[in-house]
């Protein structure tokens, strides 16, 4: 009986890789295609494939008996948690913690910095031949919150610190110091969203981030002030969002949206003061030496037993 790798790049693409025939294991690549590249039940550490969405990256897991170890490519793990009810008790989900961190927090530069200094705007003026000057916010002196406070929220402080802001407001699940200042609970968010030009939600997708920023979170920020997504679409109340948008008083930018892919003809699409990128927070060229470096790091604790990075969640 063999010890399956399911890979979803070739093998031999993966530098640092531990030998396979030194703890007898096989390689399978296998990303998101019809046929399994073998038997599920042989396969005892899973990478799910990357952006192949849940019904892919849930698929195999039923059949996988001798399970150890599901390492996801992304920082959530939301799309594949449902589906490890299915696997025996001790199995490690992994996320991707240091892969996605670069890339997501230069999107959300990019995407603070053109909704303020009105990017699009000058593009559909270039478009129709249009000179449109004004005068234009800044990112200087303003105060940004962030939602989510783990290593991508630290990675987005980073790249703020030479943009001369007036604060950086730091919120997580609990309260906690850091060299940069406090990590304040979510349960002061009430008298924190005020206080914010720009608030920046990063966190991950669960029950209890889920609609975080709903009709009340929205009215608690300040008029003008900027929403940035980058976490998941779920994490907005759509319909609310729409609503202060529409009115002019609010502004966002959303990496990720509800429903996701955003169908043809929905309202967010044209809404003032809604800049759209299409989830493209972890796909730069930033990903794959990150991504593979992480694997031959991670295959090589498993194979020498030792602790795991980036465990989120074992099965009960």
């Amino acid at each position: 009986m063999t010890t399956d790798v399911w890979l979803p790049f070739a093998p031999e693409e993966i530098p640092g890789l531990p030998s396979a025939a030194d703890h007898g294991l096989t390689y399978r690549f296998w990303d998101g295609g019809d046929t399994f590249p073998a038997d599920p039940a042989d396969c005892a550490f899973y990478v799910v494939p990357y952006l192949k969405g849940a019904e892919i990256a849930v698929r195999p897991l039923a059949g996988m008996a001798r399970a150890e170890v599901v390492q996801t490519l992304s920082a959530g793990v939301d799309h594949v948690q449902a589906g490890m009810g299915s696997l025996h008790p001790g199995v490690r989900l992994c996320n991707a913690r240091s892969v996605h961190e670069a890339s997501t927090a230069e999107l959300t530069l990019a995407l603070i910095l053109a909704s303020l200094r009105g990017i699009p705007r000058f593009v559909e003026g270039q478009r129709q031949e249009e000179w449109r000057s004004g005068f234009y916010p800044a990112l200087a002196d303003k105060t940004v919150l962030i939602i989510g406070y783990g290593s991508i929220g630290s990675a987005i402080e980073d790249r703020l610190a030479p943009f001369e802001c007036a604060r950086v407001l730091r919120v997580a699940r609990s309260a906690r110091d850091t060299e940069r200042g406090p990590v304040h609970p979510l349960a002061e968010l009430p008298s924190l969203l005020p206080e914010a030009d720009v608030v920046v939600l990063s966190t991950p997708l669960t029950e209890a981030t889920r609609g975080l920023a709903d009709a009340e979170f929205l009215a608690r920020m300040r008029d003008g002030a900027l929403l940035v997504n980058v976490a998941r679409g779920p994490v907005v109340d759509t319909k609310a969002l729409l609503a202060e948008v529409e009115s002019g008083r609010l502004t966002a930018a959303l990496d990720v949206t509800d429903p996701e892919p955003l169908p043809a003809g929905h309202p967010l699409w044209h809404a003032p003061g809604v800049l759209i990128s299409p989830h493209v927070g972890g796909s730069t060229s930033a990903f794959l030496p990150r991504a593979k470096r992480l694997l031959a790091r991670q295959l090589t604790h498993w194979t020498a037993g030792e602790p795991l990075d980036n465990v989120v969640y074992t099965t009960a």
